[in-house]
C-alpha cells in the first residue's frame, strides 16, 4: 500500500515480516546494524572500495581525503536510480564527500531497481545492512550525523527505509522521489524532499499518517 502517491501510483509488495537471521533477507525493512567501536575489521584508506558482501550482493564504499578511521564522521548511504548502479548512487554525493569529510556507502540494487518497488523488503535491504556492519566495524561514525538518500526510485527507497529506521538514520535525503510507502514509523529524522513541487506537497501526508508533525519548508531554486 502507498500511503503517498508523488505523481505516479505505485503498488508496493510484500507485508510485514520478521526479524532476520543472519542469513535471511530482511522481509521487515529493519536495519540492525548500528554504530560503535570500530576495530574489528581493517579501515580502508581514502578512495572508492568494493565492500566484500555474501554472494549476490554489492555494495560500494568511499572514504575521503584525510580521513581518520578513529575520529566520528558523518556517513550517508545513497541509493541509485531505477536501472542503475552503485557508482551512480556514489555519484549523487561524492563531489560533497571531502569537503564535507563524509563516508558514502553505496549499495546497488539486486534487480532493475529496489525490492520494495518489486516485491516487498528483502534482499536489498539485506544488503545495506550488512554494508553499514562491514563500514562500523572499521571506521568511527558519528551516530548524530547519519543519513539515507537517493534519486527517483532511490529517493522513494530512502523515504520509506528512512522512516522505517529513523532510531539510526538522523538525516533522510530525497531527490526527485515518485512515493513514500507506508509501514512502522520510529525516531525522529529531518527530512529534506526535492524538487519542492508537486513531489513534496503529495508527500505531506505520509508523514502525519505515520505520527509526525512535520514542518515544510519550500525553497527556491534556480
Amino acid at each position: 500500500m502507498v500511503v503517498a502517491s508523488c505523481g505516479v501510483d505505485r503498488p508496493v509488495g510484500g507485508g510485514p515480516g520478521r526479524l532476520r537471521s543472519a542469513a535471511q533477507p530482511a522481509e521487515d525493512g529493519q536495519l540492525t546494524a548500528r554504530p560503535g567501536d570500530p576495530g574489528a575489521m581493517t579501515p580502508r584508506t581514502t578512495g572508492v572500495h568494493q565492500l566484500d558482501l555474501d554472494e549476490g550482493g554489492r555494495a560500494l564504499l568511499y572514504v575521503p581525503v584525510d580521513h581518520d578511521p578513529r575520529r566520528a564522521s558523518p556517513l550517508a548511504v545513497m541509493f541509485h536510480g531505477a536501472g542503475g548502479s552503485a557508482e551512480d548512487g556514489l555519484a549523487i554525493l561524492r563531489g560533497l564527500a571531502d569537503g564535507a569529510g563524509l563516508l558514502l556507502v553505496a549499495p546497488q540494487s539486486n534487480g532493475r531497481t529496489w525490492d520494495l518497488l518489486i516485491d516487498g523488503y528483502g534482499p536489498d535491504v539485506a544488503v545495506v545492512d550488512q554494508a553499514l556492519g562491514q563500514v562500523f566495524a572499521g571506521h568511527a561514525v558519528d551516530p548524530a550525523h547519519l543519513a539515507v538518500g537517493g534519486f527517483s526510485d532511490g529517493a522513494s527507497y530512502a523515504l520509506s527505509v528512512g522512516a522505517m529506521n529513523g532510531e539510526l538514520f538522523t538525516h533522510v535525503l530525497a531527490f526527485s522521489p515518485g512515493f513514500w510507502a507506508s509501514g512502522n514509523t520510529e525516531g525522529s529524522p529531518s527530512f529534506f524532499v526535492s524538487p519542492t513541487a508537486p513531489t513534496t506537497r503529495s508527500c505531506r501526508s505520509a508523514p502525519r499518517a505515520g505520527g509526525w508533525s512535520p514542518s515544510w519548508r519550500q525553497r527556491a531554486t534556480r
